[in-house]
């Protein structure tokens, strides 16, 4: 299932300066005395650490991220700009990727309403990261499952003419297996390892898997060996973040990724329609909480650089599970 909307489809024209300055908080507006607290919470937290949210483009966060009303069509060729001046935002998740190429004009769209050391976090394509082919019956094979020269076409070139300056760590997101007991998970982890193997060392990528099945010391020593990372992820058929931490310690990680998407046992339709339209906490998770805080503070005292990526159907609102996790972060560690 689709985590967020996809984003940046249409015309591809650059998106108009004019209209970008009216985008900032007025001076003494409600939003702009939100920043102030923020800022004074972002320069509390560690400066390896990231949290953002996993797409940008939802009117119901007017007056939390955004100035002034506007349809979503528009936050997602316009609001790019404005999310990454809110204090915590020091990154953002691009799932488009998921589904298609990005066309180098898109790309350079993106680029343009970000300022410098704004790295956002990519996701492979499914049509390399699904055993099945996309869009099709599951059970039919993908050939080009874990193709590196697929990836590197398709991802990892495009990237680099027009991304560069905002490439951060590329996501494989993997779907879970379609018979967990007609599976090998030691077959997954030869084909991740050769993929790995394969792919330029230039770039960081995180692993992100939807189903314990795989969650094992030789899963561990193959992300070992390519500098690869395990994406903690809050997930239906996951275990919570902590208790997957206990087989990938974060201090052993080269950098840390956290996504935080649904909770466990959860279904994206039935969140979805729970939490629309994603102006409020619906449900927050204090276990969850501290196992994401635990992690990352673990990942700050070994001196690692942590990714936080939040979906509005973790809790009901990103950006307020975001402030939530700032606040306790600082009340915890200062």
């Amino acid at each position: 299932m689709p985590d967020q909307i996809s984003l940046f489809e249409g015309d591809g024209s650059a998106p108009k300066r004019g209209r970008r300055q009216s985008a900032w908080p007025a001076p003494g507006s409600a939003l702009e005395q939100r920043y102030e607290r923020y800022r004074v919470l972002a320069a509390s937290l560690p400066p390896g650490f990231r949290m953002g949210t996993s797409s940008w483009s939802f009117p119901g966060w007017l007056g939390i991220v955004y100035a002034r009303k506007r349809a979503t069509s528009m936050l997602a060729k316009e609001g790019l700009h404005e999310y990454a001046q809110h204090p915590l935002l020091r990154t953002v998740g691009i799932d488009r990727s998921f589904y298609a190429p990005i066309p180098d004009e898109d790309l350079l769209r993106f680029a343009d309403q970000l300022g410098d050391r704004f790295p956002c976090c990519a996701k492979a394509p499914a049509a390399v990261t699904s055993e099945g082919i996309p869009g099709l019956n599951r059970h039919h094979p993908n050939p080009d499952f874990l193709s590196a020269p697929r990836f590197i076409a398709e991802m990892l070139e495009p990237f680099a003419r027009s991304f560069a300056r905002h490439t951060g760590p590329f996501i494989l997101q993997f779907p879970p297996p379609v018979d967990r007991k007609a599976t090998n998970a030691d077959a997954f982890i030869e084909k991740l390892d050769a993929f790995l193997e394969q792919v330029p060392r230039d770039y960081r990528y995180a692993v992100e898997i939807r189903d314990k099945w795989a969650l094992s010391g030789p899963y561990r020593d193959v992300l070992a060996r390519h500098g690869a990372a395990h994406v903690y992820n809050y997930w239906s058929a996951m275990p919570m973040p902590g208790a997957q931490a206990r087989t990938m310690p974060p201090e052993d990680q080269p950098f840390v990724m956290v996504r935080l998407l649904l909770r466990p046992g959860k279904w994206y339709e039935n969140q979805k329609q729970v939490f629309a339209p994603f102006d409020k906490l619906v449900e927050p998770d204090d276990d969850m909480r501290r196992d994401v805080l635990d992690i990352v503070h673990r990942a700050s005292v070994a001196g690692r650089e942590a990714y936080l990526l939040v979906n509005n159907k973790a809790e009901g609102s990103a950006p307020l599970t975001i402030e939530a996790l700032a606040e306790r972060y600082v009340a915890e560690h200062h």
